[in-house]
């Protein structure tokens, strides 16, 4: 009886790590994203090229090294590099992002549902932080930060709230790898504040009292 239970328990870690798996490994040498909003796989990825109309250029995108317009409210700009804009990224779980932030430049709390995210300061100086999530009775969320200066590197585990803001009187750069070819973000205040439609105000006022 013992015998069967651990069986059956082992068969069900299996199944649900097999299941929780976000971006499983490829089964070929690469999967190019079909160019097509209507070609997608909703279970995981999108639909792949003839490898024989694969082409460099899905493997391929020029210019990150230059900077990006910081004029907006937030002063930051994110260049997402993900499955859509370098198809050749479907399936191999990973993606790029470039983020330029001008003097005080947030890139505001938000979570990546699919990716862990590793981030290395290139210019300027950043305060970056997480916050942990489901903290025990009587405690509260714990929030992780530090202050990063050019060639520092720091971690954002998945699916935890986490932000950049440029602390500098100088624009500053950053880098990010993250572990999903198509990580996703959810913004914080955009999401709770600017859905559509809109969440009760009876709901936001009980929440944030």
């Amino acid at each position: 009886m013992a015998v069967g239970f651990h069986i059956t328990a082992a068969i069900l870690m299996l199944a649900f790590a097999i299941v929780y798996a976000s971006d499983p490994s490829p089964l070929q040498d690469f999967c190019v994203a079909v160019p097509d909003a209507d070609a997608s796989v909703f279970v995981n990825g999108k639909i792949c090229k003839d490898p024989k109309l694969v082409k460099p250029e899905d493997f391929f995108f020029p210019g990150l090294n230059n900077p990006r317009s910081t004029s907006n409210p937030l002063g930051s700009n994110v260049t997402l590099l993900n499955v859509d804009q370098i198809p050749g990224l479907n399936t191999l779980g990973i993606s790029l992002a470039r983020i330029d932030f001008a003097p005080y430049g947030l890139n505001p709390p938000h979570t990546h549902p699919r990716a862990t995210e590793i981030l290395v300061v290139l210019e300027g100086t950043l305060l970056v932080g997480f916050v942990t999530s489901n903290p025990p009775m009587n405690m509260k969320n714990r929030l992780f930060t530090k202050v990063l200066n050019p060639g520092d590197v720091f971690v954002f585990p998945e699916g935890l709230i986490h932000f950049q803001f440029n602390n500098g009187q100088t624009d500053a750069v950053a880098f990010a790898g993250l572990s999903s070819q198509n990580p996703g973000v959810i913004t914080i205040a955009k999401a709770v504040f600017g859905s559509d439609p809109p969440i009760s105000p009876d709901v936001l006022t009980k929440a944030f009292q």
